[in-house]
């Protein structure tokens, strides 16, 4: 019965004849009743070909059989095409259960090798597939795994479906002694293949192995199917059809079957054919071919009744086989244009015409992006298409292209189109113990071996790198053929700028390169390189010191720059050394000009390799020259091969390096007037750079070493500027002045302002020699590249010098001359050089050349009388008006007034200068005027060297115009004058140059010597000759110009002073040298100046008078001191004074240092710091010692010329002696209490370094310090005291009663003094002890001062008191020795006085909002707050001022440690705090541990909120970025995190990450918080990012959410903000129409007619309320209804 089921998919077979058995009636009966199943299939199998279905790799389904040819065969897999471009792979699991059973038996055992892959197949060999699974890769496409085990491919047939002539495929499965066994995969049947059947055949039995796939023809079937033999007989099997006798079905039937069909009818896309009497089966466009009767099957599609056919000879013809490689050779990768679309498939793709009329498919998804729209039709319209050739397939014999433009600018597409040494980008895929797998793209993946995975060998690979990771590498080796490529990831060779030696013919001697050492022996190192090449560094190369033991020094892995002594590439052998190398490279930087060899011209410049090491680097065409219009000059005279001299790296990258040869840039470069970092830019820097980029509203000027700034449009000129961009020309080099730093983004701003930048000396003069020396190389260049003589001949004239000509033609716009010499030239006048001479035809004229254009062989001259007469001799330093003959872009030639002397200039005074418009440009008669500067400059061929300036502009341009050229005065010049007018509050002066200058009164005499009622002009006479100093001045027209705004601007009317110390001339003496730096002094004041080394080296810089100096120093601006060593005088600012110390001072570099009271001068002084206060500049600060302790007397500033020391330095207790009296300071009063003491020294203890000092009139012969009305007792210590009760008790009662007066008023007082650790004076002795009052100062005794607990209130009196006092204690002292008694009435005075003293100190003390000054303070105020964290705050920035970090860290952890845990917020204050200082002083590492302490404390979000707002403001946005996304993750729930996240992507102008955030955000929140958090993102956009953006957000939302009224609120004040009036009121009228209550209405009405107030007109207003009038008469009528 299963015979019969098979049979009726047939169709019936054959028609029966009625006289057949009841047997045969059945059958037919049965036939006649599947009559309509057979129709129904057959209408099927037409309906889905003419659906035009076609074979993708998504309608692939597991079970299908097709027909494939083998692509590529590797040990443990077989790639496989199949029809329609698709590709599956065969797994040798999937050959047959024979050679699986092979391999497990055999695994492991070593008795017999194992038959592999390429020994059982090879390429262009054609197998039956099945396909038996769908697999889905790690990238998410689908792979077909394909089986052609015969079970499988076989398994619809059954031994009694088996008939003669069938042809099968199968698996040898045994070799017997007469043949072998092959299994076919029907169970029940064994089929054999004897050797005497195919002993004649190609294919011999023999040959065959377990395994290897056939293709058989059935021989012979005995036993109903149990036996068969078979044949391999290809000619047989070749031509061997399909029968329908042989029972083929659509259920068995197999692909590679031939069968014989008919064309049933034709489509625009294919065929569908009619085979086997009944089955219909489709022929795509890929396998037609005229004039096929046979087809073979190429796939069965089971589910869809659908049979692939093809047309194709290799498939059919007897002797044919499919040729894996196409016949023009392998083109896969290849780019090719010029492609033409021919036919359109649209259900699956195109095929076009290659050049060449090779075709080309591409499938339909390979016509467009991924994310583009279909649109097959404008591709067909498209003329000609570029496309890249993926891939060949076998079955189609064609190749597959694609169209997408991702597609074709892929770099990598395959191996072969990697190369050794070039640097690639990848991603991290996995990490192996061997290394790590880097996929450069979808099919590329290279292997970075472990050695090569950092310089060093790292233990721990997984920390540095995580899957998915972006990293840049460098190949190392590629096998294209093997699919293997080796990458390194070390620094040293990924960023190499060395030649890189790919093989052992790149190596020649000489040549340094990186490379990695692989092996360390006894005898030298062995080095490899690329494509494995290497070479052996001996023992004796390693180093320039011996070095014994290589291990030691070396390490496996190590890169090092290493240089080639000897090569031979026929043995493949190198010499190498690391010591050559190294002494190569100190060669090389001591030259800073460098020369290079042009490697190849392109149109934005050359790329050149420098020698000797040939180094690639880049030259830029418009850094060719200073003169724009020399650069295309020089790119055209230069060819590959050519070498270029004086060249200058200004940027090295880290794969080439940019040179530069325009000479300013050079000389900046080797001058040092560079910054080499963003760090070393200040305000009022002055450097050479060249335009990069012109924008409408400024331009951006690059400097050296990649520095960019911006010169706004109102920084570009002092003119006023319509279009920036026509002011300068890309590539022009500029003087810049930096104005503008913003630190956190590391942007600044320059101006290019004339009057603001000062240009070098002589700086027109020398480019103006470098320009015509660049243009005369050009001549000399082409002239011996032509190789003719018209060429050498034209080289060799110059600029003036007379020709004989004769006349060829005469013409309207100017003649046309011949000469013998110049044979091929045109040489021709212009109309105004033959002005006024006749000319004829053939006349004899002598002429003087202005100009030779060598590229068109063109001569300029001139005829004119003047110009071809006899030379007068010039004046140097002479004026001379000069007339415009000849203009060539940069240059002109110019005639000097009646001389007949020729010379050329620039057309340009300043590298500054804009491009002119045509009214301002130079033209030719225009008159200049001129000064000689000299007479013969061989630079110029012995022209005149002069520099010129308008005589005659077209129109009057304002003094602001032409401040650059202007006779002003700059700031600081010093001028002679003499008094004109003198007037009582101001002196007019005329100066040598004729110009007036105005002298205010204050600026007359010194203010101490003005006499009293008298003016200070009255000293200045009319007619006196004066000497001034240029102080400012002002513009005569606007006034618009300031001294401080503009310093270096150049006044019409100049303000001057007549103070002497004003424009004193200083002798300047070298103090000191510090690295890079010289210290100068000016002897006339304690001035220092600092001059930067290399800007004292310019050759050829003489100082000659006072003013050369101020404009040297005002040209350049110094980095400064770079170091402070002991001794150095330096500047300093006073940031803050405090009494018991002395003055804190801000150095540079963000040092700090104290001076003490002791040294702040040579002589003691009462009140010492009243001179001084906060921000004060100290001119000049002496760096004593290491730790920044600062001096600023006298003696050490200037010790030559300082006064004799009245109070000597005290540096350590070794300089001072017993019984010597000095003069010191006391420390422990406060403020108020300084005054000169005299002590004694009584004894030192060295070894505790303890002083014992007496302050006792009858030891220092001073008068006592403390009144005796005080009333203090004699406090003595130790042997005084035994020593002074002996002699007590010796005297007698009347003379301890003569005496007690004077015990009380004089007393003694010694204490024992160390030296502190922290002790802020030089001299390591500090005095304590009661002062006497000034008369110049308060009491020292006033509370504000400080007070002593141990006194009674009746030793306090107030400043009065203290004051009158001073006058009678001096008298006491003088005359009577007895106290005089005050009265009772005066002590309770006293006594109140003090008590109301006691008071106001403490309410100073308890005021809040008094800042404490010293450490002693914040503690005192501490003890009564311990809870306040604004005050711990304040303690900590105190410490941090004074740049004392470790105090402020502690004082930090006091404050979390005592600041109560019930006080949350102040704690976390703390934790931010702390957290601050980390980041801004600390280590990432301390950070953490802070950040990871405070998340233990305090409540998570708050902190990682805090920490992630100090990245943000501290510009860390890449630690931010990855913080917040840590924060959205682990509080997704609350709102704020995720506000705080967009606000931190929009001000980063990151728009479309913050959209993502937004999603995000909607997703993780509860759907009540939406509307909010949209809303709140809206008002981010208006605020950062893009307002239309967020205008069309809340429009979004408000159209849902209409009755939010609040929203609207919001949305109405953003949009007055940011939107138009236009945008406002149709905001406003859509909100005055909303359904909500009458009460909300009328708010909004008021807010529209407020607004219209403010920005509207009376007829807006009236508008407004006409609305109002309107709605409200509505709302009466909907409540009358």
């Amino acid at each position: 019965m299963a015979s019969v089921d098979e049979d009726f998919p047939r169709g019936g077979g054959t028609a029966k004849k009625p006289t057949e058995s009841k047997i045969v009636v059945q059958r037919t009966e049965v036939d006649n009743l599947f009559q309509v199943e057979f129709s129904a299939f057959f209408f099927f199998s037409i309906l889905m070909t003419e659906q035009r279905f076609y074979l993708t790799l998504w309608n692939v389904k597991e079970g299908m059989l097709m027909l494939g040819c083998v692509k590529e065969v590797t040990d443990f897999e077989v790639m496989v095409g199949l029809p329609c471009g698709l590709q599956g792979f065969l797994s040798i699991r999937n050959i047959s259960d024979s050679y699986t059973r092979l391999l497990s038996e055999q695994l492991g055992s070593e008795t017999e090798e194992i038959c592999s892959l390429p020994h059982l197949f090879h390429p262009g060999m054609v197998l039956r597939c099945a396909v038996a699974k769908l697999d889905i890769t790690k990238g998410g496409a689908l792979s077909i795994q394909l089986s052609i085990n015969p079970k499988l491919v076989n398994k619809a047939l059954t031994s009694n479906s088996l008939k003669p002539g069938m042809v099968l495929s199968g698996c040898v499965e045994s070799l017997e002694d007469h043949g072998c066994i092959v299994d076919i995969g029907i169970s029940g049947s064994k089929a054999f293949l004897p050797k005497k059947a195919s002993k004649d055949n190609q294919n011999n039995t023999d040959e065959l192995k377990v395994g290897q796939f056939v293709i058989s023809q059935v021989e012979e079937v005995k036993n109903d199917g149990r036996v068969v033999r078979l044949s391999v007989n290809p000619q047989t099997i070749a031509q061997a059809c399909a029968e329908v006798e042989q029972g083929w079905n659509l259920t068995n039937l197999l692909p590679g079957l031939l069968v014989k069909s008919t064309i049933k009818k034709v489509t625009t896309h294919g065929l569908i054919l009619e085979f086997l009497s009944s089955f219909c089966g489709q022929v795509d466009f890929l396998h037609m071919e005229p004039g096929q009767v046979q087809a073979c099957v190429l796939y069965i599609d089971l589910s869809i009744r659908l049979v692939g056919l093809s047309l194709r000879s290799y498939f059919i013809k007897p002797g044919t086989r499919v040729d894996p490689t196409p016949a023009g050779g392998d083109r896969i990768g290849e780019v090719v244009k010029d492609c033409k679309m021919i036919a359109m498939h649209h259900m699956s793709g195109a095929m076009l015409e290659l050049p060449g009329k090779t075709l080309a498919y591409v499938h339909k998804n390979h016509l467009k992006e991924s994310t583009e729209p279909a649109n097959e039709n404008r591709l067909l319209a498209i003329p000609e298409h570029t496309c890249r050739i993926l891939d060949f397939s076998p079955m189609d014999q064609i190749h597959l292209v694609s169209l997408r433009r991702s597609v074709i600018e892929k770099p990598f597409f395959r191996y072969h189109d990697l190369q050794a040494g070039q640097v690639v980008e990848g991603t991290v895929s996995v990490l192996l113990n061997h290394g790590m797998v880097v996929h450069l793209s979808d099919h590329i993946k290279g292997l970075v071996p472990r050695t090569h995975l950092s310089d060093i060998i790292l233990k721990n690979p997984e920390k540095k790198y995580t899957e998915g990771m972006k990293v840049k590498c460098r190949v190392l080796s590629v096998d294209a053929e093997n699919k293997k490529l080796y990458l390194t990831r070390k620094k040293a060779m990924v960023e190499s700028s060395l030649p890189l030696l790919l093989s052992f013919s790149d190596a020649h001697p000489g040549c340094v390169s990186h490379g990695y050492i692989v092996c360390i022996k006894d005898f030298g190192c062995i080095v490899r390189f690329y494509n494995n090449v290497k070479g052996l560094v001996p023992l004796s190369e390693l180093s320039s010191e011996p070095v014994v033991s290589p291990e030691e020094v070396f390490y496996v892995g190590q890169v090092l720059k290493t240089k080639v002594l000897q090569c031979d590439p026929k043995k493949a052998k190198m010499v190498l050394s690391f010591r050559a190398a190294i002494e190569g490279e100190k060669e090389q930087v001591a030259k800073p000009q460098l020369e290079a060899r042009v490697l190849k011209k392109s149109v934005n410049g050359l790329e050149v390799a420098i020698l000797p090491d040939e180094i690639r680097a880049v030259l830029p065409t418009m850094h060719l020259s200073d003169h724009m219009s020399n650069c295309p000059l020089l790119w055209e005279s230069l060819q590959e091969g050519d070498n270029i001299k004086s060249l200058s790296v200004f940027l090295s990258c880290s794969s080439f390096k940019n040179l530069t040869k325009k000479p300013t840039v050079r000389w900046s470069l080797e001058e040092g007037v560079v910054a080499k970092d963003f760090s070393e830019l200040t305000v009022g820097m002055q450097l050479i750079g060249w335009i990069k980029n012109i924008m409408s509203y400024g331009v951006f000027v690059e400097f050296p070493y990649g520095l960019i700034g911006l010169a706004p449009k109102s920084a570009m000129t002092d003119k006023f500027l319509s279009d920036a961009n026509t002011a300068f020309q890309l590539g022009q080099t500029v003087i810049a002045k930096v104005t503008n730093l913003d630190e956190e983004k590391h942007r600044f701003l320059i101006t290019l302002k004339i009057s603001e930048v000062i240009s070098p000396e002589s700086d027109a003069q020398t480019r103006l020699i470098n320009g015509l020396q660049e243009r005369r190389a050009v001549t000399e260049m082409l002239a011996l590249r032509g190789n003719s003589d018209l060429g050498q001949q034209l080289a060799a004239l110059s600029v003036g010098q007379k020709v004989k000509l004769t006349v060829d033609t005469v013409k309207d716009t100017g003649a046309t001359f011949k000469s013998d010499d110049l044979v091929g030239a045109t040489i021709q006048a212009s109309k105004h050089h033959v002005m006024g001479v006749n000319l004829t035809s053939g006349q004899k004229v002598t002429a003087v050349i202005l100009h030779v254009d060598i590229l068109s062989s063109c001569v300029h001259v001139s005829i004119l009388p003047k110009l071809v007469a006899k030379k007068k001799s010039l004046i140097e330093g002479s004026k001379y008006t000069a007339m415009v003959q000849y203009i060539d872009k940069d240059f002109a030639v110019i005639s000097l007034d009646d001389t007949a002397q020729l010379t050329i200039i620039q057309t340009s005074c300043h590298l500054n200068e804009m491009v002119l418009s045509e009214p301002e440009m130079l033209k030719a008669g225009m008159c200049l005027a001129v000064d000689v500067i000299e007479l013969s400059c061989q630079e110029l061929q012995g022209l005149p060297l002069v520099s010129w300036t308008r005589t005659t502009p077209k129109r009057q341009r304002t003094t602001s115009e032409n401040q650059a050229g202007s006779k002003g005065h700059c700031f600081g010049e010093i001028l002679q004058g003499k008094v004109r007018t003198v007037k009582p509050t101001c002196i007019q002066v005329t100066l040598e140059d004729g110009s007036t200058g105005s002298v205010h009164v204050s600026e007359v005499v010194e203010v101490a010597e003005v006499c009293q009622g008298s003016f200070p002009t009255s000293s200045v006479k009319v007619g006196s000759v004066v000497t001034a100093r240029v102080i400012g001045g002002r513009e005569a027209s606007s006034h618009r110009f300031l001294p401080f705004s503009h310093p270096k601007f150049t006044y019409t009317i100049p303000e001057l002073t007549l103070i002497p110390r004003y424009y004193t001339v200083y002798s300047m003496n070298v103090i000191s040298k510090i690295p890079k730096c010289t210290v100068f002094s000016f002897s006339a004041a304690t001035w220092t100046a600092v001059f930067h080394t290399m800007s004292l080296k310019k050759k050829k810089k003489k100082f000659k008078n006072r003013t050369q100096l101020n404009s040297f120093l005002g040209s350049r601006s110094f980095p400064g001191v770079h170091k402070l060593d002991k001794g150095t005088i330096t500047l300093g600012m006073v940031t803050n004074v405090q009494p018991q110390l002395g003055l804190l001072v801000k150095l540079p570099f963000g040092g700090m240092g104290s001076v003490a009271v002791t040294d702040l001068a040579d002589a003691y002084r009462p009140n010492p710091l009243d001179g001084y206060s906060k921000d004060q500049l100290l001119r000049s600060v002496n760096v004593v010692s290491p730790c920044w302790q600062l001096s600023l007397r006298p003696s050490r500033l200037n010790p030559e010329q300082a006064k004799p020391v009245k109070d000597p330095d005290v540096l350590s207790v070794d300089k001072l002696k017993t019984g010597q009296i000095i003069r010191g300071y006391v420390k422990s009063v406060g403020e108020q209490g300084v005054t000169d003491l005299s002590i004694l020294i009584l004894s030192i203890d060295k070894e505790e370094e303890l002083v014992n000092l007496s302050l006792l009139p009858h030891d220092t012969g001073k008068p006592d310090v403390l009144p005796e009305s005080l009333g203090l007792p004699l406090r003595l210590v130790g042997d005084e005291k035994k020593k002074h009760d002996t002699k007590k008790k010796k005297r007698t009662l009347s003379e301890s009663e003569q005496k007690q007066a004077e015990s009380q008023v004089s007393k003694k007082k010694k204490k024992k003094i160390k030296k502190g650790k922290t002790d802020d004076s030089d001299s390591g002795v500090e005095v304590a002890s009661k002062v006497t009052p000034n008369s110049a100062a308060p009491s020292r005794l006033q509370v504000a001062a400080g007070f002593s607990w141990d006194m009674g209130l009746s030793s306090l009196k107030p400043a009065s008191a203290a004051r009158d006092g001073d006058s009678s204690d001096g008298e006491d002292q003088d005359g009577s020795s007895k106290p005089q008694k005050k009265s009772r009435h005066e002590l309770e005075q006293e006594k109140k006085a003090a008590e109301k003293a006691l008071v106001q100190r403490e309410a100073e003390l308890m005021d809040p909002n008094l800042r404490p000054q010293d450490a002693a303070a914040f503690e005192r105020l501490l003890l009564a707050s311990p809870n306040s964290s604004l005050l711990w705050l304040q303690y900590i920035a105190h410490h941090l001022q004074a740049t004392q970090i470790e105090q402020a860290r502690a004082v930090a952890e006091r404050a979390l440690k005592t600041i109560s845990f019930r006080e949350e917020q102040e704690k976390l204050n703390v934790w931010v705090a702390l957290l601050n200082l980390e980041n801004m002083y600390g280590t990432v590492e301390s950070l953490k541990k802070v950040f990871e302490r405070a998340l233990q404390f305090c409540e998570p979000m708050p902190v990682y909120q805090h920490l992630a707002d100090i990245y943000a403001k501290s510009n860390k946005t890449k630690e931010a970025d990855a913080l917040y996304k840590t924060i959205v993750k682990r509080f997704r729930h609350n709102k704020e995190v995720w506000l705080s996240y967009g606000s931190f992507l929009l001000q980063q102008g990151q728009s479309d990450a913050a959209s993502a955030v937004l999603q995000r955000a909607l997703t993780s929140l509860p759907a009540k918080e939406s509307v909010d958090v949209i809303a709140k993102f809206a008002q981010l956009e208006f605020r950062y990012g893009d307002a239309e953006k967020g205008r069309v957000m809340f429009d979004k939302v408000l159209t849902s959410y209409p009755k939010r009224t609040d929203l609207w609120s919001v949305f109405i004040d953003l949009m007055i903000k940011h939107g138009s009036q236009k945008e406002v009121r149709t905001l406003f009228d859509r909100v005055i129409h909303l359904t909500v209550s009458v009460k909300k209405v009328k708010f909004f009405f008021k807010r529209y007619l407020e607004y219209e107030k403010k920005h509207g007109t009376p007829q807006s207003i009236q508008e407004v309320k006409e609305k109002a009038m309107e709605f409200v008469e509505a709302k009466g009528t909907e409540a009358a209804n």
